[in-house]
């Protein structure tokens, strides 16, 4: 009899420590998935606002800014007769750091803001988006798929971030401006519609 209920007793310790084990696993898995959703979302944020940084540095190196409730950059101190796009673009993003052409040292950027955060490759170096051989923006190079796709700060164009598949569709592009709140968003040639705003996102 006393047999009977030590190899019964010893059958559910047994089963015990194998539920404890089988639970103690599940409880790790969605720990570490958590643990790697919150790094992502920090990721995202400093992708945000490190690429912001580089659009700022590009516009105070075309010498352009956004004028309050415009929907496109200006001039700082337009010269009459001065063809447009008459600055020439910085040879890479480096020349950020320390512009060439003015005396003293004239920076626009800091060296943190050069590393894209997403990037899965060593060098860890944003994609440069060009046009007519003009540096006008930059974008991770990262295939993830963004947990954020709504609610981005109201300075970047809706067009260019929402409902995007990858974080190598965000575009941080200096001649890029939103439209004023309470208006619609007008057409980027080639750009995904923006989100419909009754659908929030994260």
């Amino acid at each position: 009899m006393m047999r009977r209920v030590l190899s019964s007793s010893g059958g559910f310790t047994y089963m015990t420590a194998l539920v404890l084990v089988v639970v103690i696993g599940v409880v790790a898995s969605r720990g570490a998935i958590v643990w790697r959703t919150a790094m992502q979302r920090e990721k995202e944020i400093e992708l945000i606002s490190r690429g912001t940084q580089i659009r700022d540095a590009l516009r105070r190196w075309y010498r352009v800014k956004v004028a309050p409730g415009e929907s496109r950059i200006t001039p700082m101190n337009p010269v009459p007769g001065a063809a447009s796009g008459a600055i020439p673009s910085p040879t890479e993003l480096k020349t950020l750091l320390k512009d060439p052409n003015l005396p003293g040292n004239v920076r626009y950027l800091r060296p943190i803001a050069l590393i894209d955060p997403m990037s899965d490759k060593p060098e860890k170096e944003w994609v440069v988006i060009r046009e007519g051989g003009r540096i006008v923006g930059v974008k991770s190079s990262s295939e993830k798929e963004p947990l954020k796709q709504g609610n981005f700060p109201l300075d970047l164009h809706p067009a260019d971030f929402e409902k995007k598949k990858k974080y190598s569709e965000w575009e941080f592009r200096y001649d890029r401006v939103p439209p004023p709140l309470g208006t619609n968003a007008p057409p980027i040639p080639g750009a995904a519609p923006a989100a419909n705003p009754g659908n929030p996102g994260t």
